[in-house]
């Protein structure tokens, strides 16, 4: 069994900064590419960043130079460090990462619960 959970997310003035965490754990041969997505109330979901296995990143305009992704791979963990935050950015942010559990076997793409990021005065 595979589970990705998040954390870090909660209540934070405009302007201010939060780190995501999210880590991968179970029967986990390797893991691909990893990223983060979020949805605010009444919106699609949009993905945030992206980080390949070579450290390859890629972001949403909405994010960029405010937001930096990074992952170790040693603790198959992804973060999202988020800072100069806007109301704009309340949403619940998710992980998600594309990963093989065992040798011959396919990839999958597996999804964290999520977490609540608010911001606001």
């Amino acid at each position: 069994q595979v589970q990705l959970v998040e954390s870090g997310g909660g209540l934070v003035q405009p302007g201010g900064s939060l780190r995501l965490s999210c880590v991968a754990s179970g029967s986990i041969l390797s893991i691909d590419a990893m990223r983060w997505y979020r949805r605010a109330p009444g919106r699609q979901r949009e993905l945030v960043a992206a980080v390949t296995t070579t450290g390859g990143t890629n972001y949403s305009d909405s994010v960029k130079d405010r937001f930096t992704i990074s992952r170790d791979g040693t603790e198959n963990t992804v973060y999202l460090q988020m800072n100069s935050l806007k109301p704009e950015d309340t949403a619940v942010y998710y992980c998600n990462a594309d990963l093989r559990q065992y040798a011959y076997t396919p990839w999958y793409r597996y999804w964290g619960q999520g977490t609540q990021v608010t911001v606001s005065s």
